[in-house]
């Protein structure tokens, strides 16, 4: 009954999802027919089935763009295009991406810094450009707040702060994690938007304890801080979005294991020729 399904059912969806969903196998399948697929039907099989395993593993965060890189990577030659043909076959997309929201409280009348960055994301190394950014998690508990401060040459998210209040310390926690991990190097230029934690007394101090460059952006212009706002669009779009979480504590688990065990390990990025944030830190 399941083979005849299946047979009965191939003009809609792909042998591989058809026998993984009833439990049987491909060759019991094919043996059923009493037929072989030819060469290519076989091949896109087997790309099918290690697209499905990839997908799965990056909880359908991964387009073809990304999967075409780990396929190539583990001697599955193919295309983009092709990669993008086998998802649609098979009925699968990355996460749908939201609108951008604006998020950051700059109505004060607090010191702030020029903007040294000036857009100019280029680098030739760690610890030259660092870029700092706040967001917002809803959670049934109440809101909890994120800040993170990101290596601009690698894209890694070096430093990070959770509470469930968004006052000075949080953005000064995230700071110093960064410091400490990066072994306190001088002269970096640390870029941030115009938001309140950023413009006190406490964050002030630590970045001229630090011997850092203070830079803020322009009054409500998010595309001079784009790195941090494309983290944080990766972030929701990726984990937040498909969540409800009951307790703060369980969003802050949640985005640990993004941050720390997904994001820098495994997520392949773009802007560094589809490697990860360590490993292209490894292999500079």
């Amino acid at each position: 009954m399941k083979y005849a399904f299946i047979k009965s059912d191939l003009g809609s969806y792909p042998v591989v999802v058809c026998c993984d969903v009833l439990s049987v196998s491909r060759s019991g399948y094919y043996a059923w027919r009493k037929d072989k697929p030819n060469h290519y039907a076989l091949a896109n099989e087997r790309l099918d089935a290690k697209i499905m395993e990839l997908y799965n593993a990056h909880e359908h965060r991964a387009g073809s763009p990304r999967l075409t890189r780990e396929l190539n990577a583990l001697g599955y030659p193919c295309s983009e295009n092709r990669v993008a043909r086998r998802m649609k076959a098979l009925g699968i997309r990355a996460l749908a991406k939201r609108k951008f929201k604006v998020t950051t409280d700059s109505e004060h009348n607090k010191p702030i810094y020029e903007n040294v960055l000036n857009r100019d994301f280029s680098t030739t190394t760690i610890n030259q450009k660092w870029a700092g950014d706040i967001t917002y998690i809803p959670t049934v508990e109440g809101w909890l707040y994120l800040a993170v401060v990101i290596d601009l040459h690698s894209r890694a998210v070096i430093g990070w702060s959770m509470d469930k209040r968004m006052k000075a310390e949080l953005v000064c926690n995230a700071l110093e994690m960064a410091l400490y991990r990066r072994n306190y190097p001088k002269n970096v230029i640390m870029h941030t938007d115009r938001g309140s934690q950023y413009c006190s007394n406490k964050y002030r101090e630590l970045i001229e304890t630090a011997q850092l460059t203070g830079s803020m952006s322009r009054k409500g212009n998010c595309w001079d801080n784009a790195i941090s706002e494309s983290f944080f669009h990766s972030l929701k779009v990726e984990l937040v979005h498909q969540k409800k979480y009951l307790t703060r504590l369980e969003a802050k688990q949640s985005l640990f294991q993004y941050i720390e065990g997904y994001y820098n390990r495994k997520r392949l990025h773009s802007a560094i020729q589809y490697q990860t944030p360590f490993a292209f830190e490894c292999a500079a």
